[in-house]
């Protein structure tokens, strides 16, 4: 097991670019009407881990090993050529392993199947063998690299919190090659200072991100930045406090040498009246070793993820946070913005029709927006065996008129489903 992000297998084979994620969705391209609802399959399936393993009673850590494991596993195959609901609950007891936080198998199937069942699965397995068979077709295409470096470390590391306290929880070198380990590691000096609320802001954020396909994109100490980075955005004291330190103007050291009265040397005075100096904020982001253009980039594309994922509606009550961001309440930026409610909100609810509705909002200082869909779980689940329908007639019936050898990954998620 490598202890150092840099030379693990997490950097060096699952790191990968778009191109390649862009490649591994080709087949799926093809029996969809908008690319889009990939991406909301994305979200839908990321809820659906963090449903089970809450189910299970796993940590945060454990849930976001078993949503990349997911999505790795996603590389190489196809929605419309396996059984995604099969491989869901496979992650998760891959995961909890991995993590060693195991659970019994006879756990998984029975949460599995009564999650999955609130979603119209009826054809979940009950027999305990056929998620052992899926977990060794999981663990062959990840090629046994079990194990995944999180941004969760970073974060509470370079905040200062209690997971850097403990030395066997922070992972060496995650965060920039060539960095003062000194500074932000080993001494305690040059930690962010930041209220409990901004970093369980941050929490979220990174939370968010795996409803996506960035955590294979981007390494986790960037990750952990550039939350760090929207919550100084978002998080209002905080920001609050960025914008009086950069309004002020610097106070003259000898202005104030030549105005202060003499006072007596005595320590008891001089510890009472000392005050520590309010951190430098913007010069702590500035002074970290990584490219603030990278994470300005990563910023931008989270905010892409919560206005997709405003679009996305589990409990069909219409409310959302980007009708409140254009009522001027809250920002646009869903759990990060609003707390945890929004988080809370997206995976408390569950689906009933297969509908999609829409939904158009008319702002006061311009024209009418255009209606954008509202995709719920069960039109994913509808969407989801329409593609295999569509997947299994093509390869019966190509235009060749000579049928197609059957996918073996496909041939995996029958026998085990």
């Amino acid at each position: 097991m490598a202890t150092d992000f840099w030379s693990s297998s997490h950097y060096k084979r699952w790191i990968l670019d778009r191109a390649t994620l862009r490649q591994a969705r080709a087949d799926d391209l093809q029996y969809v009407d908008d690319p889009e609802h990939l991406d909301f399959l994305s979200i839908f399936f990321a809820n659906l881990i963090s449903r089970l393993g809450k189910k299970l009673q796993l940590r945060q850590r454990v849930i976001a090993t078993a949503t990349v494991f997911f999505r790795r596993f996603y590389v190489k195959n196809s929605y419309c050529e396996t059984d995604p609901f099969i491989v869901v609950a496979a992650c998760c007891y891959v995961a909890a392993k991995a993590e060693e936080s195991p659970v019994h198998i006879k756990n998984v199937v029975s949460e599995a199947r009564m999650l999955f069942g609130k979603h119209g699965i009826k054809s979940f397995p009950s027999d305990n063998s056929k998620l052992a068979e899926m977990e060794f077709y999981l663990v062959d295409d990840l090629e046994c690299d079990l194990t995944v470096f999180h941004p969760y470390r970073t974060l509470m590391t370079l905040c200062g919190k209690a997971g850097s306290a403990n030395g066997g929880d922070t992972e060496a070198g995650e965060v920039g090659v060539g960095i003062d380990d000194k500074r932000y590691w080993g001494t305690g000096e040059g930690k962010l200072e930041l209220e409990e609320g901004a970093v369980q802001m941050a929490w979220f954020i990174i939370n968010d991100i795996y409803r996506s396909d960035l955590c294979l994109i981007y390494p986790p100490h960037l990750i952990a930045v550039t939350a760090i980075y929207l919550t100084l955005v978002l998080h209002s004291s905080t920001r609050a406090t960025i914008q009086a330190q950069t309004q002020s103007p610097p106070a003259s050291s000898g202005a104030s040498a030549s105005s202060s009265p003499p006072t007596r040397r005595s320590s008891r005075s001089t510890a009472s009246s000392h005050k520590k100096a309010a951190q430098d904020i913007v010069g702590f982001m500035a002074a970290l070793n990584v490219s603030m253009a990278h994470v300005a980039a990563l910023a931008q594309e989270v905010l892409a993820l919560y206005v997709l994922w405003d679009r996305y509606r589990e409990d069909h009550t219409g409310d959302s946070a980007r009708h409140a961001f254009t009522q001027g309440q809250i920002s646009p930026f869903g759990a990060a913005a609003a707390g945890k409610q929004r988080s809370a909100s997206v995976l408390s609810g569950t689906a009933s029709s297969g509908g999609t509705p829409t939904t158009g909002e008319q702002r006061e200082d311009g024209p009418p927006q255009e209606p954008q869909q509202v995709v719920t779980p069960a039109f994913l689940v509808h969407l989801l065996l329409r593609m295999r329908e569509a997947r299994l007639a093509d390869m019966a019936h190509p235009p060749s008129g000579r049928p197609m050898a059957v996918n073996k990954m496909l041939e995996r998620a029958q026998a085990a489903g």
